[in-house]
């Protein structure tokens, strides 16, 4: 069985490497337990499509501090 990874990277997102299945509010899967399967999750909650990263970390404002 494939592991799964989580990476943190310095004020980035968590990179999910593996068979992991990350569920969004709503339900929808990010992720689909494929080993080869790579998710990149938000952490600073500026992304307009969470839970993924889309890199909205690197534009900061001041309407949404870094969490």
């Amino acid at each position: 069985m494939a592991d799964v990874t989580i990476k943190v990277r310095l004020d980035g997102p968590y990179k999910v490497s593996g068979p992991a299945i990350v569920r969004a509010a709503d339900g929808t899967a990010v992720g689909g337990g494929d080993p080869e399967q790579v998710a990149i999750l938000c952490r600073c909650g500026r992304s307009a499509t969470p839970p993924t990263c889309d890199l909205s970390h690197r534009h900061p404002d001041d309407d949404h501090p870094t969490r």
